[in-house]
């Protein structure tokens, strides 16, 4: 039986514990301007999968994530010290589409907006195809009207 509080407690204490430690301790000139963005661990505690982002171009994301690899060894390490767990889970690292789906969402938004305002400008001198008052007026209420 899986305890999904545990798994994200010690999700959350991995993330903590992984971004001091490329803070302070890495000091890999590979290693960009990261940003760990997530964590989630399986249910047995066995693995953890860190999502991170990197502020750059393609050829710093490449050699952020060779950094990375190369320091998962020191990072579990330090993982297994801090979390105090029977059984350090085993690291893997990767790049989180966020920044991408961000811009994904973005560019749907600009072009939502550019198309609302071709309505708008269509619709500005629209007249009504008939009756500006399409609903039907009872003949009682008209003779209180003309009274």
């Amino acid at each position: 039986m899986t305890d999904t509080a545990r798994a994200r407690k010690l999700a959350d204490r991995i993330q903590v514990v992984v971004a001091q430690t490329l803070e302070r301790r890495i000091k890999d000139p590979r290693l960009g301007f990261v940003t760990i963005t997530d964590t989630r661990v399986t249910g047995d505690l066995r693995e953890a999968t860190v999502f991170y982002t990197v502020f750059g171009d393609e050829t710093e994301r490449q050699a952020t994530a060779a950094a990375l690899e190369s320091a998962k060894g020191v990072l579990r390490s330090e993982v297994g010290k801090q979390t105090g767990v029977r059984f350090t889970p085993s690291l893997t690292f990767v790049a989180d589409a966020l920044p991408e789906n961000a811009r994904n969402i973005d560019d749907l938004l600009d072009r939502a907006r550019t198309s609302d305002a071709a309505v708008r400008t269509a619709a500005a001198g629209a007249t009504y195809a008939g009756d500006a008052d399409p609903y039907k007026v009872p003949a009682s209420e008209r003779d209180d009207e003309d009274e």
